[in-house]
Protein backbone atom coordinates (compact mmCIF):
# COMPACT_ATOMS: atom_id res chain seq x y z
CA UNK A 1 0.00 0.00 0.00
CA UNK A 2 1.25 3.58 -1.02
CA UNK A 3 0.06 7.00 0.42
CA UNK A 4 -0.06 9.83 -1.90
CA UNK A 5 -0.09 13.11 -0.18
CA UNK A 6 -2.82 15.05 -1.35
CA UNK A 7 -2.35 18.28 0.62
CA UNK A 8 -0.32 21.59 0.06
CA UNK A 9 1.56 23.21 2.46
CA UNK A 10 -0.05 26.02 5.20
CA UNK A 11 2.81 28.54 4.63
CA UNK A 12 3.95 32.01 5.75
CA UNK A 13 2.45 34.65 3.68
CA UNK A 14 1.52 32.55 0.56
CA UNK A 15 1.16 34.42 -2.55
CA UNK A 16 -1.07 31.83 -4.00
CA UNK A 17 -3.67 33.21 -1.50
CA UNK A 18 -5.68 36.63 -2.33
CA UNK A 19 -3.59 38.78 0.86
CA UNK A 20 -6.48 38.97 3.28
CA UNK A 21 -6.51 35.08 3.60
CA UNK A 22 -2.64 34.72 3.80
CA UNK A 23 -1.53 32.92 6.82
CA UNK A 24 0.57 34.79 9.06
CA UNK A 25 3.71 32.12 10.81
CA UNK A 26 5.53 33.28 13.46
CA UNK A 27 8.95 30.45 13.73
CA UNK A 28 10.25 30.81 17.50
CA UNK A 29 13.31 28.90 17.69
CA UNK A 30 14.88 26.67 20.36
CA UNK A 31 17.17 29.33 21.79
CA UNK A 32 14.26 31.63 21.63
CA UNK A 33 12.16 30.02 24.06
CA UNK A 34 14.30 28.53 26.05
CA UNK A 35 13.64 31.15 29.58
CA UNK A 36 9.92 30.63 28.41
CA UNK A 37 10.54 26.96 28.84
CA UNK A 38 12.25 26.83 32.07
CA UNK A 39 9.12 28.76 33.85
CA UNK A 40 6.66 25.43 33.05
CA UNK A 41 9.42 23.52 35.33
CA UNK A 42 9.65 24.57 39.41
CA UNK A 43 13.69 25.47 39.88
CA UNK A 44 14.81 24.57 36.27
CA UNK A 45 17.29 27.41 34.56
CA UNK A 46 18.62 27.48 31.20
CA UNK A 47 21.40 25.38 32.06
CA UNK A 48 19.37 22.65 33.07
CA UNK A 49 18.06 22.44 29.12
CA UNK A 50 19.98 20.38 26.59
CA UNK A 51 22.50 22.25 25.38
CA UNK A 52 20.61 25.14 26.85
CA UNK A 53 17.71 24.99 24.43
CA UNK A 54 14.52 25.22 24.50
CA UNK A 55 11.37 23.92 22.53
CA UNK A 56 10.68 25.24 19.16
CA UNK A 57 7.40 26.60 19.03
CA UNK A 58 5.02 28.54 16.23
CA UNK A 59 2.27 30.99 16.55
CA UNK A 60 -0.28 30.42 13.90
CA UNK A 61 -2.77 33.41 12.68
CA UNK A 62 -4.59 31.83 9.63
CA UNK A 63 -8.18 31.31 7.93
CA UNK A 64 -9.94 27.96 7.90
CA UNK A 65 -9.59 27.99 3.92
CA UNK A 66 -6.19 28.56 4.35
CA UNK A 67 -4.17 25.61 2.86
CA UNK A 68 -6.15 21.92 1.75
CA UNK A 69 -9.13 22.17 3.43
CA UNK A 70 -12.97 21.03 3.64
CA UNK A 71 -15.85 23.73 2.24
CA UNK A 72 -18.78 22.54 4.62
CA UNK A 73 -22.13 23.80 3.74
CA UNK A 74 -22.47 26.74 6.17
CA UNK A 75 -19.25 28.70 4.11
CA UNK A 76 -21.81 28.59 1.19
CA UNK A 77 -25.17 29.85 3.18
CA UNK A 78 -27.03 29.74 6.42
CA UNK A 79 -29.30 27.20 5.02
CA UNK A 80 -28.83 24.24 2.69
CA UNK A 81 -31.42 22.01 0.67
CA UNK A 82 -33.71 24.80 0.10
CA UNK A 83 -34.03 25.70 4.07
CA UNK A 84 -32.56 23.50 6.36
CA UNK A 85 -29.92 25.21 8.69
CA UNK A 86 -26.65 24.84 6.60
CA UNK A 87 -23.89 21.90 8.20
CA UNK A 88 -20.60 23.84 9.91
CA UNK A 89 -17.53 21.71 9.63
CA UNK A 90 -17.95 20.03 13.24
CA UNK A 91 -20.99 18.27 11.94
CA UNK A 92 -20.58 17.33 8.49
CA UNK A 93 -20.31 13.39 8.98
CA UNK A 94 -16.36 11.79 8.98
CA UNK A 95 -17.56 8.79 6.87
CA UNK A 96 -18.09 11.24 4.16
CA UNK A 97 -14.62 11.77 4.35
CA UNK A 98 -13.89 8.15 3.67
CA UNK A 99 -14.36 6.96 0.34
CA UNK A 100 -13.61 5.36 -2.90
CA UNK A 101 -11.65 8.26 -4.75
CA UNK A 102 -11.86 9.04 -8.58
CA UNK A 103 -10.08 11.34 -10.51
CA UNK A 104 -11.56 13.18 -13.60
CA UNK A 105 -9.17 14.76 -15.52
CA UNK A 106 -9.93 17.98 -16.78
CA UNK A 107 -6.64 20.15 -16.78
CA UNK A 108 -7.16 20.21 -21.04
CA UNK A 109 -9.86 23.14 -19.89
CA UNK A 110 -8.72 26.42 -20.40
CA UNK A 111 -8.57 28.45 -17.43
CA UNK A 112 -12.13 29.84 -16.31
CA UNK A 113 -13.78 27.01 -18.62
CA UNK A 114 -17.21 26.88 -17.14
CA UNK A 115 -17.18 22.92 -16.40
CA UNK A 116 -20.94 21.76 -17.73
CA UNK A 117 -22.76 17.87 -16.72
CA UNK A 118 -21.79 16.99 -20.26
CA UNK A 119 -18.40 17.47 -19.47
CA UNK A 120 -18.93 14.99 -16.28
CA UNK A 121 -20.95 12.73 -18.07
CA UNK A 122 -18.67 12.33 -21.36
CA UNK A 123 -15.69 11.92 -18.74
CA UNK A 124 -17.48 9.29 -17.13
CA UNK A 125 -17.77 7.50 -20.13
CA UNK A 126 -14.12 7.20 -21.94
CA UNK A 127 -14.05 6.04 -18.00
CA UNK A 128 -16.42 3.62 -18.27
CA UNK A 129 -17.34 5.16 -14.91
CA UNK A 130 -20.91 4.77 -13.11
CA UNK A 131 -21.04 6.56 -9.93
CA UNK A 132 -21.44 4.58 -6.34
CA UNK A 133 -22.46 5.09 -3.32
CA UNK A 134 -19.62 7.27 -0.73
CA UNK A 135 -17.27 7.76 -4.43
CA UNK A 136 -15.54 10.76 -3.87
CA UNK A 137 -15.26 12.75 -7.16
CA UNK A 138 -11.78 14.36 -7.14
CA UNK A 139 -11.04 16.68 -10.14
CA UNK A 140 -7.99 17.60 -11.12
CA UNK A 141 -7.74 20.86 -13.47
CA UNK A 142 -4.08 21.44 -13.52
CA UNK A 143 -4.07 24.11 -12.06
CA UNK A 144 -2.00 22.33 -8.75
CA UNK A 145 1.09 23.23 -11.11
CA UNK A 146 1.18 26.63 -11.18
CA UNK A 147 0.64 26.14 -6.64
CA UNK A 148 3.47 28.76 -5.15
CA UNK A 149 2.73 31.50 -7.88
CA UNK A 150 0.15 34.21 -8.03
CA UNK A 151 -1.14 33.01 -11.09
CA UNK A 152 -2.73 29.84 -9.11
CA UNK A 153 -5.24 32.35 -8.27
CA UNK A 154 -6.39 32.33 -12.06
CA UNK A 155 -5.33 28.70 -13.39
CA UNK A 156 -7.71 25.78 -13.91
CA UNK A 157 -11.16 25.38 -14.95
CA UNK A 158 -14.10 25.68 -12.18
CA UNK A 159 -17.38 23.49 -11.52
CA UNK A 160 -20.99 25.41 -12.27
CA UNK A 161 -24.52 25.11 -10.37
CA UNK A 162 -26.29 22.93 -13.29
CA UNK A 163 -22.58 20.48 -12.75
CA UNK A 164 -22.57 20.92 -9.29
CA UNK A 165 -26.27 19.83 -8.89
CA UNK A 166 -25.77 17.10 -11.63
CA UNK A 167 -23.06 15.51 -9.39
CA UNK A 168 -25.71 15.34 -5.97
CA UNK A 169 -28.28 14.06 -8.16
CA UNK A 170 -26.43 11.08 -8.63
CA UNK A 171 -25.69 10.73 -5.04
CA UNK A 172 -22.26 12.60 -4.43
CA UNK A 173 -22.00 13.94 -0.91
CA UNK A 174 -18.17 15.12 -0.81
CA UNK A 175 -16.10 16.26 -3.90
CA UNK A 176 -12.99 18.08 -4.50
CA UNK A 177 -10.59 20.03 -6.83
CA UNK A 178 -6.96 21.10 -6.81
CA UNK A 179 -7.82 24.56 -8.00
CA UNK A 180 -8.06 27.31 -5.32
CA UNK A 181 -11.98 27.24 -5.69
CA UNK A 182 -14.64 24.73 -6.68
CA UNK A 183 -15.91 27.73 -9.04
CA UNK A 184 -13.97 29.10 -11.81
CA UNK A 185 -11.12 31.37 -10.50
CA UNK A 186 -12.84 34.19 -8.66
CA UNK A 187 -11.25 37.20 -10.71
CA UNK A 188 -11.93 35.42 -13.78
CA UNK A 189 -15.94 35.28 -12.89
CA UNK A 190 -15.28 39.03 -11.65
CA UNK A 191 -14.46 40.15 -14.70
CA UNK A 192 -17.42 38.11 -16.96
CA UNK A 193 -19.92 39.99 -14.37
CA UNK A 194 -18.12 43.66 -15.02
CA UNK A 195 -19.36 42.88 -18.98
CA UNK A 196 -22.59 40.98 -18.54
CA UNK A 197 -24.22 41.98 -15.13
CA UNK A 198 -25.21 38.58 -14.46
CA UNK A 199 -25.65 37.76 -10.56
CA UNK A 200 -26.30 33.70 -11.75
CA UNK A 201 -22.41 33.50 -12.46
CA UNK A 202 -21.30 34.60 -8.80
CA UNK A 203 -20.11 31.63 -7.00
CA UNK A 204 -22.21 29.41 -8.62
CA UNK A 205 -21.21 26.05 -7.59
CA UNK A 206 -20.80 27.14 -4.16
CA UNK A 207 -24.36 28.46 -4.04
CA UNK A 208 -25.59 25.17 -5.46
CA UNK A 209 -25.16 23.75 -2.02
CA UNK A 210 -28.72 26.39 -1.03
CA UNK A 211 -30.44 24.48 -3.25
CA UNK A 212 -28.69 20.75 -2.46
CA UNK A 213 -26.31 19.27 0.38
CA UNK A 214 -22.39 18.54 -0.45
CA UNK A 215 -19.19 19.59 0.91
CA UNK A 216 -15.93 20.01 -1.39
CA UNK A 217 -12.55 20.11 -1.05
CA UNK A 218 -9.97 22.81 -2.44
CA UNK A 219 -6.30 23.01 -3.08
CA UNK A 220 -5.84 19.34 -3.75
CA UNK A 221 -2.86 18.00 -5.11
CA UNK A 222 -1.01 15.58 -6.70
CA UNK A 223 -4.14 14.40 -8.05
CA UNK A 224 -2.10 13.55 -11.13
CA UNK A 225 -0.62 10.55 -9.76
CA UNK A 226 -3.58 9.07 -8.66
CA UNK A 227 -5.18 6.23 -10.89
CA UNK A 228 -8.33 7.57 -12.07
CA UNK A 229 -10.29 4.57 -9.43
CA UNK A 230 -9.00 2.06 -7.26
CA UNK A 231 -7.64 4.25 -4.72
CA UNK A 232 -8.97 4.78 -1.10
CA UNK A 233 -9.60 8.90 -0.30
CA UNK A 234 -9.00 9.75 3.48
CA UNK A 235 -9.30 13.69 4.18
CA UNK A 236 -10.01 14.34 7.60
CA UNK A 237 -10.74 17.81 8.73
CA UNK A 238 -10.42 19.46 11.81
CA UNK A 239 -13.20 20.23 14.15
CA UNK A 240 -13.56 24.02 14.57
CA UNK A 241 -16.99 24.92 16.43
CA UNK A 242 -19.52 26.48 14.20
CA UNK A 243 -16.91 26.71 11.13
CA UNK A 244 -17.74 27.08 7.35
CA UNK A 245 -14.61 24.88 6.82
CA UNK A 246 -11.68 23.53 8.01
CA UNK A 247 -7.78 22.41 7.34
CA UNK A 248 -7.64 18.84 6.41
CA UNK A 249 -4.26 16.20 5.60
CA UNK A 250 -5.40 14.62 2.68
CA UNK A 251 -4.33 11.18 1.67
CA UNK A 252 -4.62 8.61 -1.01
CA UNK A 253 -4.40 4.92 -0.12
CA UNK A 254 -3.05 3.45 -3.53
CA UNK A 255 -2.15 -0.67 -3.84
CA UNK A 256 1.15 -1.38 -5.26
Amino acid sequence: MKIIDLSVNIENNSISDPPPLRANIEYMSHSETATEMTTFFEGVTVDDLPKGLGWAVEQVQLCTHSGTHLDAPWHYHPTMNNGEKALTIDEVPLEWCIGNGVVVDFSEKPDGYLVVSEDFKNAFARMNYVYAKNDIILVYTGASKKYGTAKYLVSGCGMGREATLWLIEQGMRVCGTDAWSWDRPLPIIGKEFARTKDKNIIWEGHYAGIEKMYCHYEKLTNLDKLPKTGFQFIGLPVKVAGAGGAWVRAVAMVND
